[in-house]
């Protein structure tokens, strides 16, 4: 187990963590149409996997704007994933008239942040993270936030995106 800090206070991760190089677990979410989505999903493609405890806060919101627009115009395909329900998820895009963004929740049975090692046991929410993928689920960039209030490095994960 890991431990992490949200808010200055101690967090203990629940999983296994993804390393570089590894091939990256499958998982199930939801889609918010509560269709169920696995890794398969976007075989072929590369993929930018952008992690935040709840769509509705200014970090995560943030982090999910850049991350949609600075890699937009490459080919691949960036999603956004949290532990808010597919409802809260799809209102969020709404309101923000973001139609390209690709939410999808990890609620039901947490199987991403378990086979992530993301899971934030006490709050029942994922920590703050990033994963790039290549077209063949490789792990090319993997970074588990320290404080999860604080941004990801955007600038390296980017990089490592482009660099597929």
């Amino acid at each position: 187990m890991t431990q992490i800090t949200f808010k200055q206070e101690p967090i203990t991760l629940v999983g296994e963590q993804v390393k570089v190089g590894q091939t990256a677990p499958d998982f199930s979410v939801l889609d918010n149409d509560l269709n169920e989505v696995t890794l398969a999903n976007y075989e072929g493609q590369k993929k930018l996997i952008s992690v935040v405890p709840s769509i509705d806060t200014g970090v995560c919101d943030q982090q999910t704007r850049k991350f949609n627009e600075e890699a937009a115009q490459e080919d691949g395909v960036v999603l956004t994933i949290s532990a808010d329900l597919p409802f809260a998820q799809k209102r969020w895009c709404a309101a923000n008239g973001l139609d390209n963004v690709l939410t999808l929740s990890d609620h039901k049975d947490l199987s991403f942040g378990k086979n992530y090692g993301v899971v934030m046991e006490a709050l029942r929410l994922l920590a703050r993270s990033v994963f790039v993928l290549d077209q063949n689920n490789k792990v090319v960039y993997s970074e588990i936030v320290s404080e999860g209030t604080d941004f990801p490095d955007f600038d390296s994960a980017l990089e490592a995106y482009r660099n597929i």
